[in-house]
């Protein structure tokens, strides 16, 4: 199934939330256990990239942006059966392609598997992490 199958779209309305949070409770890494609503802020407080096949979502990305200088890109996930077809590179480049991500001062990540596909798109390690702190409290899934 070659990718032209595929549309990527920043319509909020197409967002299937209920698969976005199943993914990212069930089967991430970095969001295990997430509640619904906390969720459902996520999506209408980013910019969010949606990618599908006909109908279908597939995959999903956002960004926690002002638009002018920072930017902070998280939830970048494919649906197992449509992987290695190179659409998570494609999501991807859609959204480091995007008129309101252009021109920052500062653009973010964080991965733990991922790294070789975002330094394809100028992510690197941080030049300074002694300048970066943080809060960090992750969710309690059902199992914690």
């Amino acid at each position: 199934m070659p990718s032209d199958e595929y549309e990527i779209s920043t319509d909020p309305a197409r967002i299937d939330r209920p698969l976005v949070h199943e993914f990212l409770t069930n089967e991430s890494y970095w969001a295990r256990g997430i509640p619904r609503d906390v969720v459902d802020r996520c999506i209408e407080n980013s910019l969010c990239f949606g990618l599908y096949r006909e109908a279908e979502q597939v995959g999903f990305a956002r960004v926690v942006t002002d638009r002018a200088a920072i930017a902070y890109l998280g939830d970048v996930f494919v649906v197992t059966g449509h992987r290695g077809r190179g659409l998570g590179k494609r999501l991807v480049e859609t959204v480091m392609a995007h008129p309101d991500l252009q021109g920052l001062r500062r653009f973010m990540l964080g991965t733990e598997d991922a790294h070789s596909l975002y330094e394809r798109f100028g992510f690197r390690s941080l030049a300074n992490p002694e300048r970066m702190m943080e809060i960090a409290s992750p969710y309690e899934g059902p199992d914690d």
